[in-house]
């Protein structure tokens, strides 16, 4: 009894206090933000983050680049789909001073963590503009009121930190109001006591622009249209506040994502080669993936992203399909590689699956007696192509080609035979 006395007494001196006089539990009036701190940049190895401070409420978020094999698989009512964006909220107990367990999210933080979702979805690029799965997470360290609209400028900065080319930053709000017969008073950015002992939640999000996302909770029956129009307009004044706070950290997306997220590099490829390229039971692919370390995303429009954080190891990829893909061009000169020798010649291996004959009167300047006396298996080689024999197979030259340099020769005579001394 003393317990909710106690409490009926602490509301009516609160909502009393900003309904007469306009002063609110910390000191504020009902249209100032409290202070704003962003820190970018804060986490090195990520790929982009920010602390994120208002008042009491903070945020650490963390923005992560990944391929088009990271993307959430969606099984919705209409039917599966993918997902190439994801923001996850999470709210420990000791964000709030309290000692609880920390397991899997529940129904707020799902239900905060997808309001964010959709403030910051509208802003992001398209996939064919930005060809990532992108993952935020919004780690509440302490929480005094409007967390989730925290997530949302934290996502924000931590997005365009991590170079993903945001038009513009988005930022969130929380309103409040105190409604009584005499008249009312909306809040801006309310603190969690605020949020108790007060008749409404109403975040707004967007940015300088516009609305992104809204989301209202009352405690009343209803409210006027008066309110609406005066809550939207001090979100709106609020929001820009916040969002010239936030251009003080960081004014634009970064000019390059993160060196240590992957580069994706897209081509196309003929849909008739994907085959090719995947190889029998993805065979082909494993490989490619294996020895040089990149990830390969094929589509069956015959598009690929090739992803990976070394520069060397994504070309290395690249030249393998190419290669895959190519067609052997009479004429040109390709590096290759001894697979096979026979009496009568080598095969040689170029352009990543194509095979072709060198002759053993195409191996050398000068006659050749063995075919292992010139080339042996495993040995890189320059190979210049002839052409195509009746069954489509490659005619492949080594004499036309200076083996160190890989000038064209052109179809120089063989040397002759140094003539012999008369006994």
């Amino acid at each position: 009894l003393a317990l909710k006395l106690f409490k009926d007494v602490e509301k009516e001196i609160v909502r009393g206090a900003i309904l007469r006089d306009g002063m609110r539990i910390d000191g504020r009036d009902t249209k100032t933000v409290r202070p704003i701190d962003c820190q970018v940049g804060i986490l090195p190895r990520a790929h982009g983050s920010v602390l994120f401070t208002r008042g009491e409420t903070q945020a650490l978020v963390v923005a992560t680049l990944g391929t088009g094999q990271d993307e959430q698989i969606i099984d919705a009512l209409e039917g599966e789909y993918r997902e190439n964006f994801m923001l996850h909220y999470n709210f420990p107990p000791y964000s709030t001073g309290e000692a609880g367990r920390m397991g899997s999210p529940g129904r707020r933080e799902i239900g905060h963590g997808k309001l964010a979702w959709r403030a910051v979805r509208p802003l992001l690029p398209t996939k064919e503009a930005f060809p990532y799965t992108i993952r935020v997470v919004s780690e509440i360290t302490e929480s005094n009121g409007s967390s989730s609209m925290a997530s949302v400028c934290g996502a924000s900065l931590a997005l365009m930190d991590a170079g993903v080319p945001l038009p513009r930053p988005v930022a969130g709000i929380a309103m409040g109001l105190i409604k009584e017969a005499e008249g009312f008073a909306v809040l801006t950015d309310i603190l969690g006591d605020e949020d108790h002992l007060g008749d409404m939640d109403f975040k707004v999000a967007g940015t300088e622009r516009g609305i992104t996302a809204l989301q209202m909770d009352i405690k009343i029956t209803s409210i006027t249209e008066e309110i609406m129009k005066v809550a939207l307009e001090q979100a709106r004044d609020g929001r820009r506040h916040i969002l010239g706070e936030m251009s003080k950290a960081l004014t634009n997306a970064r000019d390059a994502v993160s060196d240590n997220a992957p580069r994706i590099t897209t081509f196309n490829i003929p849909k008739d080669k994907i085959r090719e390229v995947i190889g029998s039971g993805g065979k082909v692919i494993r490989e490619i993936t294996e020895t040089t370390g990149a990830k390969v995303d094929i589509q069956d429009d015959g598009t690929i992203k090739v992803a990976a954080v070394d520069a060397n190891a994504a070309n290395a990829a690249i030249d393998w399909i190419r290669g895959i893909v190519a067609e052997p061009e009479v004429g040109h000169i390709y590096n290759g590689k001894v697979v096979k020798v026979v009496d009568f010649g080598a095969f040689v291996n170029f352009l990543g699956s194509k095979d072709g004959l060198v002759h053993i009167s195409e191996l050398a300047q000068q006659r050749v007696g063995k075919t292992s006396d010139v080339v042996k298996m495993g040995d890189p080689v320059k190979v210049k192509v002839l052409g195509f024999d009746d069954r489509g197979k490659v005619k492949l030259s080594m004499r036309q080609v200076d083996q160190q340099t890989g000038e064209d020769l052109g179809s120089a005579r063989r040397q002759p035979e140094p003539a012999q001394a008369a006994v």
